[in-house]
């Protein structure tokens, strides 16, 4: 019974993980009465030199937050057509931030005006893989791994480059991290 409930949560996980395979989940947007989160998005596709066309948004929208104490503005959800498209955005903003090692992405950049916050654009997890996601970059900071990374909504880790990866299924599997 034990094997089916949780064989169950897993299926359901991975369902509800594959309805956002073409999500972007991006932080740190400073939140305005008037903003108009499509043409952020277009600002943030020629900022990271990957020009987003307005056909490629099937919705950009604004959640409620994951920690309701928290002060951050909430996150923004952006349904893109593919994704491949997804996935070309978020290389294009880690290329941007290596590029840019000094001045990373931020609000700035976006044109928005206010204080200088940094802005994170990433695959859009489900709740528990943010948990898991944090717990093992929590962990493996700990035991300074030089990798954390989310792909396809999986979490790997690995100690550094001569290393094979790790992935982290659930939080029985943090053990691995040693």
């Amino acid at each position: 019974m034990q094997c089916t409930i949780k064989d169950l949560s897993f299926r359901l996980c991975s369902l509800e993980q594959s309805m956002r395979e073409s999500n972007l989940e991006i932080n740190g947007i400073p939140e305005h009465k008037s903003e108009n989160l499509v043409n952020t998005v277009l600002q943030l596709g020629n900022v990271i030199d990957h020009p987003i066309n307005e056909e490629d948004i099937l919705k950009a929208t604004r959640v409620m937050k994951f920690n309701k104490e928290s002060d951050r503005p909430r996150s923004v959800i952006v349904k893109l057509k593919s994704p491949l498209c997804r996935d070309s955005v978020i290389a294009a903003v880690t290329k941007f931030n290596k590029k840019n090692a000094k001045d990373k992405l931020s609000s700035h950049h976006l044109g928005i005006s206010g204080a200088r916050v940094p802005v994170f654009v990433a695959e859009h997890l489900i709740p528990s893989s943010k948990t898991l996601h944090a717990a093992a970059r929590k962990k493996s900071k700990e035991l300074n791994y030089k990798f954390v990374w989310v792909r396809n909504g999986r979490i790997y880790v690995r100690k550094d480059e001569s290393c094979k990866a790790i992935l982290i299924r659930d939080m029985d599997s943090l053990h691995l991290i040693t």
